[in-house]
């Protein structure tokens, strides 16, 4: 059997859409864990890239903390936490979080750094405030690459929030865990389908807000 027919199989069997195993339930799970760990993610990555950026300070030791944490096991966080702390939601977030944490500060930081200095220089001349200058200058022109950070940890997220099934939580890794121990390959490429699938539709939702937050001219310059 080849994988089409396998996808085609497990979306037209009805009992996949039902129920606490059901296609609806274990996408809102994924969901969930995704838009919980993102909006963690951003609310740490976010702030501290700007304000470096902005002063154009701490650049290394940024670099170095995304090094390190692209360097940690995702799933070998996720068993270490579940043995400090038990089971439960939090050894799931804290891989991913750590894993969506780099992308977005360091790429915040040097979209920041990048910044045309010409009209900042002009702004402080003008006595703006620092804040303003950041929130009002700054801000506008770097948030392209802004998006395409918070992106790229979106993509990371969806991917890896599969292991969430190992420690029993739900989402669609449930299907890839549950079909390779019953040897159901349906379900396994159902899963992963559905994984696939998501993240495509990040990435639509990702430059969708691109063309609605990004001024027209700040793209037609990029």
């Amino acid at each position: 059997m080849n994988v089409l027919h396998f996808v085609n199989a497990f979306f037209s069997d009805s009992a996949h859409w039902h129920g606490y195993d059901g296609i609806p339930t274990r996408l809102a799970e994924h969901l969930r864990y995704c838009l919980i760990a993102l909006a963690v993610a951003a609310a740490i990555g976010l702030p501290v890239g700007l304000v470096t950026g902005h002063y154009g300070r701490g650049g290394n030791t940024l670099a170095f903390l995304a090094t390190a944490g692209r360097a940690l096991p995702s799933f070998g966080l996720l068993v270490l936490m579940t043995i400090l702390v038990g089971f439960g939601l939090l050894p799931v977030m804290v891989p991913l979080v750590v894993l969506a944490v780099p992308p977005i500060l360091v790429t915040t930081y040097e979209s920041m750094r990048s910044v045309d200095p010409s009209p900042v220089d002009a702004a402080r001349g003008m006595g703006m405030q620092e804040s303003r200058i950041l929130f009002q200058v700054e801000l506008p022109v770097a948030l392209p690459l802004i998006l395409s950070g918070l992106r790229s940890g979106a993509i990371q997220i969806v991917s890896t929030a599969t292991i969430a099934a190992y420690v029993g939580i739900g989402g669609l890794g449930r299907y890839v865990i549950d079909g390779l121990y019953q040897r159901n390959y349906e379900k396994v490429v159902g899963g992963a389908s559905l994984v696939a699938g998501l993240a495509l539709v990040t990435l639509v939702l990702f430059w969708a807000a691109a063309r609605l937050a990004v001024s027209r001219g700040v793209r037609r310059g990029a």
